[in-house]
């Protein structure tokens, strides 16, 4: 069994190390998340600040200090778009992996249990995917979260606007995990060892766990990392509407909304931010293009 297993992820990286693509965008992602991760010692190396205002510095053109100029505050663009990677970067990863596993747990339960249950969370997924996300988004998004029970400081703070979009995305965002996963597991659980397992007593959390979700893990891991482009442009969506990531944080998004009025004077303070949004993106779309094909059992093994 172990011999198999680890022959068939060795198959897999193989598929994988063959798509130039792929690698190349993985590349790409892995120097962004290390470069916006790193900002604060680039800061120090270059001396110069992505977060404090420097008003005799406004507007300063790109020099060796500077590499990308600095905003209409004074603050240094180059790294103030690190930084605005670093909330944007790990919204998509947390936001993803959130919503992979609520669909999991939801596609598991229905493809395993069947009938009634099955029935009622298929539904109640068809409901979830009717709704129009962006409106219902922007509604949530804009609750005013001290008439929840929140102090204000937490609410003024960055935290709260970070784990909210986080938890509001991963809300709506589970339908096509739950989906993919439902269809593998009623495939999986009329299998053999899912039987045997079944006749020697398991308990169905134990089956789901050992035997049904490691067999179903490719449309989970592929969903999974198509997901996190996605959670990136929404996460840009409402920053840009102005609902989203609030100062003192930033994010790509928001530094598009702060950009807006200087389209005429400086537009290529909307293009920064605009361009890490489409390389991180098409990246991320790369790589789950490249998975989906690694991971394809029909695809060539050789």
């Amino acid at each position: 069994m172990t011999e198999a297993a680890v022959s068939v992820w060795q198959l897999r990286w193989r598929r994988l190390a063959r798509d130039r693509v792929a690698l190349g965008a993985l590349s790409v992602l892995v120097l962004l998340y290390v470069l916006c991760f790193s900002a604060a010692w680039i800061e120090l190396w270059l001396d110069v600040t992505g977060v404090d205002t420097d008003l005799m510095s406004r507007f300063d053109p790109i020099d060796a200090r500077h590499w990308l100029g600095s905003d209409e505050a004074g603050r240094d663009e180059f790294t103030r778009i690190l930084r605005g990677g670093q909330i944007s970067l790990s919204i998509g990863l947390f936001a993803a992996l959130g919503s992979s596993f609520v669909g999991t747990v939801i596609g598991a339960m229905a493809g395993y249990f069947r009938g009634r249950v099955d029935m009622v969370l298929m539904r109640f997924t068809d409901f979830m995917l009717a709704m129009p996300a962006l409106p219902v988004l922007i509604i949530l998004a804009a609750i005013d979260l001290t008439k929840l029970g929140f102090s204000q400081d937490f609410v003024r703070s960055g935290a709260a606007g970070y784990w909210r979009i986080v938890l509001i995305v991963t809300l709506l965002g589970w339908t096509t995990v739950a989906r993919l996963v439902r269809a593998a597991t009623l495939s999986l659980v009329e299998r053999e060892f899912v039987l045997a397992a079944r006749a020697q007593g398991a308990s169905s959390l134990r089956i789901l766990w050992v035997h049904v979700l490691p067999n179903a893990v490719t449309p989970i891991i592929v969903a999974t990392t198509l997901r996190m482009g996605g959670v990136i442009l929404t996460e840009s969506a409402l920053s840009f509407l102005g609902v989203g990531i609030q100062p003192p944080s930033t994010s790509w998004g928001s530094m598009l909304t702060n950009a807006q009025e200087l389209m005429a004077s400086n537009p290529l303070l909307a293009v920064y931010p605009g361009a890490a949004i489409l390389l991180a993106v098409i990246a991320i779309n790369f790589v789950g293009d490249g998975l989906q094909s690694a991971f394809d059992p029909r695809a060539d093994p050789h």
